[in-house]
């Protein structure tokens, strides 16, 4: 009898004890999560005030957010009476069985700090890269989002993305358009390139430097094609390619000159009997 009411005391007594540390670890921990949500968001008002690239705000949120919450954590653990020097080394090696088995989110992790260090592109580029093309939506800490040209959302890990080959169509300021624009043989080849020339220089989008180029460039199989380089801002790119095709296909024939399309003659002999 003794020994039971011996248990029951020691049981009130830790009751007491870890009951009074659950009330208040239990407040911190809901405090603490609203705190640090209110934080982050205070954090990207900030970012944006100070006009911070809009490719690391979301990474040094994300980033902030992880380490508040292990601060959290640690310091609620301690209130709980857990030994810290014992509960660190827990996590530490809780980390790195964690780490061993996350190689590839830990890849992801530092593939997305290389892009934020070196910027092959950065929020609103167009890239292209593993068999998408779209623009820059979001650089987040683990992937990055491209959003492609019919709007669908595309997550790139960033390890892969870090460590693949790119293209960046708006890193420069200026791209060349190349076109090719084909007439019959028989039409004068004088005329096709003075109508070209007339095309280019009543499109102001077109820059006069570097200067356009009109050549003669190959002798095909039922056409005669012409080469056009023209250059213009990255964001006239698309009109001038469209707007150039529609000018050639109504002005060519109004300039006498046919627009081929593929044919082959075929001569037939009658056999002559013997």
């Amino acid at each position: 009898m003794d020994n039971i009411n011996n248990l029951v005391t020691y049981v009130s007594e830790i009751a007491v004890i870890y009951g009074l540390k659950l009330l208040v670890a239990i407040p911190t921990l809901i405090i603490g999560l609203w705190l640090i949500k209110f934080v982050g968001k205070a954090l990207g008002r900030i970012l944006e005030a100070k006009h911070i690239d809009p490719s690391l705000r979301p990474f040094l949120r994300t980033l902030l957010n992880i380490l508040l919450r292990v601060l959290l954590i640690i310091s609620v653990a301690s209130m709980l009476g857990f030994e810290m020097t014992s509960f660190i080394a827990l996590l530490g090696a809780a980390g790195l069985a964690i780490g061993m088995s996350l190689s590839g989110t830990l890849q992801n992790f530092s593939g997305g700090v290389m892009i934020l260090m070196f910027k092959p592109f950065k929020v609103g580029d167009v890239i292209e890269t593993q068999g998408y093309i779209g623009t820059v939506y979001e650089i987040q800490i683990f992937n990055t989002l491209l959003k492609t040209f019919d709007n669908r959302v595309v997550f790139l890990p960033n390890g892969n993305l870090a460590n693949s080959s790119l293209i960046n169509y708006t890193h420069q300021t200026e791209r060349r358009v190349d076109m090719l624009f084909s007439i019959s043989y028989g039409d004068s080849a004088e005329v096709a390139r003075e109508t070209l020339q007339t095309l280019i220089a009543e499109d102001e989008r077109i820059l006069h430097e570097p200067a356009p180029l009109i050549a003669l460039s190959k002798l095909n199989n039922s056409s005669v094609d012409f080469t056009v380089r023209v250059w213009c801002k990255i964001e006239d790119y698309w009109g001038v390619n469209f707007d150039m095709h529609e000018k050639v296909y109504n002005t060519f024939p109004k300039k006498g000159l046919t627009i081929p399309f593929p044919q082959m003659d075929v001569n037939l002999k009658k056999a002559i009997e013997e």
